[in-house]
């Protein structure tokens, strides 16, 4: 599949991995739309990539909103006919320990909230649901091709302080298998599902983080640094132009070894 004359729709589009992506794949001749809760931030990426001589549209988007993101896909297929590839970016972290105890007494004094916790899943599972769903209807009942993506993680794996974002994550990454099965079973032959697992990728919030924390997780990298935004963006833009790719989850982490080896 050619990315250029595609029409990609990226969520999360209005910074980090999704504003990255966005720009890689409309400098390659795909045409963007972009949704995102910051309108500013939207307006800012389109424009820019307008500017440089690409094609972009971008519209507010709620992920966990059914109707919103029913409209969000039609917006796009009315902007340039088509679906052809989906990257649901959108993410939220709550990061917190399933219980807490007190160095004193050893009884618990704080556990993760249950709001935490459901906020996670409607953002990071319930998003990527509802946004599949919702272009793939479209995609099927028009005959576009394409590939749907989903967002996993290194994480996948668990980390500590992450049951809520883990959980997520872990589910991103088995999607493609169950999704393929399903279209397989359906004769639907030309939509593809690949999940793209990151590991810690050198956005602004991972940089401004605590500089001996992140020396700690660089250290676990057998690539002795973070991944860069490009560097993801470039595994999604492989993926679209090999046919063969499928029913996977890739990891773009670095060789990240973290705990599986002694020290």
């Amino acid at each position: 599949m050619e990315i250029k004359g595609s029409v990609a729709v990226v969520t999360g589009g209005a910074s980090g991995i999704g504003e990255t992506v966005a720009r890689y794949l409309a400098a390659r001749g795909a045409a963007v739309v972009l949704g995102d809760m910051n309108q500013a931030g939207l307006d800012r990426v389109v424009g820019e990539i307008r500017a440089a001589g690409g094609k972009a549209a971008g519209r507010t988007l709620d992920v966990t909103d059914d109707a919103d993101t029913a409209a969000f896909m039609d917006f796009a297929a009315k902007e340039f006919g088509a679906i052809n590839v989906v990257v649901p970016c959108a993410g939220i972290i709550r990061d917190g320990m399933f219980v807490s105890t007190d160095k004193e007494t050893g009884k618990v004094k704080k556990a993760m909230s249950t709001a935490d916790f459901r906020a996670v899943m409607d953002v990071n599972l319930v998003g990527p649901f509802i946004t599949l769903r919702e272009a793939a209807v479209r995609m099927v009942d028009n005959g576009w091709k394409g590939v749907l993506f989903t967002i996993s993680s290194i994480q996948k794996e668990g980390g500590v302080g992450q049951l809520n974002y883990s959980s997520t994550k872990a589910a991103m990454a088995l999607w493609p298998k169950i999704l393929v099965g399903e279209f397989q079973m359906k004769g639907v032959k030309d939509i593809r599902v690949v999940s793209i697992a990151p590991g810690y990728v050198g956005t602004p919030m991972v940089k401004g983080m605590d500089q001996g924390a992140l020396s700690k997780i660089v250290s676990g990298v057998h690539l002795g640094r973070l991944i860069e935004p490009d560097e993801i963006a470039d595994a999604i833009a492989w993926v679209v132009g090999n046919d063969a790719v499928n029913a996977t989850c890739i990891e773009v982490a670095g060789g990240m070894i973290s705990g599986l080896i002694a020290k």
